[in-house]
């Protein structure tokens, strides 16, 4: 019933939407003479903002298609090198790239948003890397003669991901996937895999959520995993791929962000308003681009969900070291030969400081000169990874990072 109601009430307003995006372009029209008097162009940025806050959003395209690099423009080259049921893997290239350039996997959150949320790191990092992306399908639209995807299928995936990318590469999980990349990072080196990453980075991820706990730690630990199965759990309805599908819907996720901070993303679509009622537009299309990518949500299997948050939010499986894959238990203790970075936001509201950085204590067999922890000043979670503060003092940190294990790691794998 819960997917069913929010279809009716999405499709309502898709109408009502499209009825106000034209009522908005009628107004704002120069030939119509009511949009120059009275209430005529505040009725009309009304309207703007009110339609683009109710459209249907589907998933985003990166639309990366140039990269600056020396000051020249560099052509950028996206392309699906591995397709799987639940995520493709995606690469993207730059010409003039050097042949000995670092390959870098970046594994992107699967929590409700798809990886173009990752677009501005995929952009700073393509510059002077080989660059790919996980890139989660939305759970929906996955028939369910593709079977089940858990927390196990996940770590399974990257494993073979980074597999078909080869010996020497690296990674860098954002958010959510630092468990299950740190937990694969574990497994391929105790099995002395020969694509094990050289260097594993960690930005913002829940790996010890017992330190500085926030909000998003605090109500996945309020209620048992029961309660979730029977409240946030729902069925895909028929007219989708994935149709009888048991899903965490995206729409559900995207509320719970939205509630957090309420308040903000009023008094944005209120300054979207002013923008466009004062004629800065450019201020509003800013804006907008930001809730078009936030907006655009995705659903995922309601197993790997209800076992995220039973295994990392709640039992703290990874901490306490009774995290198993296959059946089998994962020692952190085995990493000995991936370096790892962990990198947290000072005013981070998801991850707490503390979190990620507990992975440098679990990892007991690295040695510390293959450890490094960087605290990114006035970074909040997602200025981890986008934006002005990611572009000019987090990547180049990760990127001076990778450039020092690099060497060593091919070494020792040959």
């Amino acid at each position: 019933m819960l997917y069913h109601a929010h279809e009716m009430q999405r499709a309502w307003l898709g109408g009502v939407s499209a009825w106000a995006s034209i009522a908005s372009e009628m107004l704002s029209n120069p030939m119509n003479p009511v949009g120059y008097m009275g209430m005529g162009p505040m009725a009309a940025s009304a309207l703007d903002v009110f339609a683009h806050a109710t459209q249907t959003r589907g998933k985003p395209a990166f639309d990366i298609e140039a990269v600056t690099v020396g000051g020249k423009s560099r052509a950028v080259t996206e392309s699906i090198v591995l397709h799987k049921p639940f995520g493709d893997l995606l690469r993207f290239t730059r010409d003039g790239l050097p042949a000995d350039a670092p390959r870098v996997l970046i594994v992107a959150p699967m929590s409700g948003h798809y990886a173009t949320l990752l677009r501005g790191t995929v952009e700073r990092m393509v510059a002077n890397a080989d660059v790919y992306i996980t890139d989660w399908a939305d759970a929906k639209v996955v028939p369910s003669k593709a079977g089940r995807f858990d927390l196990d299928d996940y770590i399974d995936y990257l494993v073979e991901f980074l597999d078909h990318i080869g010996p020497g590469s690296h990674m860098i999980a954002v958010c959510q996937p630092s468990v299950p990349a740190l937990a694969a990072t574990a497994i391929m080196n105790a099995g002395k895999h020969p694509a094990r990453p050289a260097t594993l980075t960690m930005m913002g991820g829940p790996i010890d959520t017992r330190r500085s706990p926030t909000t998003v730690n605090d109500l996945a630990m309020e209620r048992p995993i029961a309660w979730f199965r029977q409240n946030v759990i729902a069925t895909v309805p028929m007219q989708y791929a994935g149709h009888g599908r048991r899903v965490y819907p995206g729409f559900l996720q995207l509320a719970g962000f939205m509630s957090m901070n309420l308040g903000n993303h009023m008094m944005s679509h209120y300054e979207m308003f002013k923008h466009l009622n004062a004629g800065d537009h450019e201020s509003a299309d800013a804006t907008k681009a930001f809730y078009d990518e936030y907006r655009s949500v995705c659903d995922m299997t309601a197993e790997f969900y209800l076992q995220t948050v039973e295994e990392v939010f709640q039992k703290h499986s990874l901490p306490n070291g009774t995290f198993v894959h296959r059946g089998e238990p994962v020692d952190l203790g085995d990493i000995l030969d991936t370096a790892i970075l962990a990198v947290e936001g000072e005013r981070d509201d998801i991850s707490g400081i503390g979190q990620t950085k507990a992975a440098l204590d679990l990892a007991t067999g690295l040695s510390d000169g293959r450890k490094q922890y960087y605290l990114a000043e006035g970074a909040g979670h997602y200025g981890i990874f986008n934006g002005s503060r990611w572009r000019d003092k987090i990547a180049p940190v990760v990127e001076d990072f990778i450039a020092r294990h690099s060497a060593r790691a091919l070494k020792a794998v040959a």
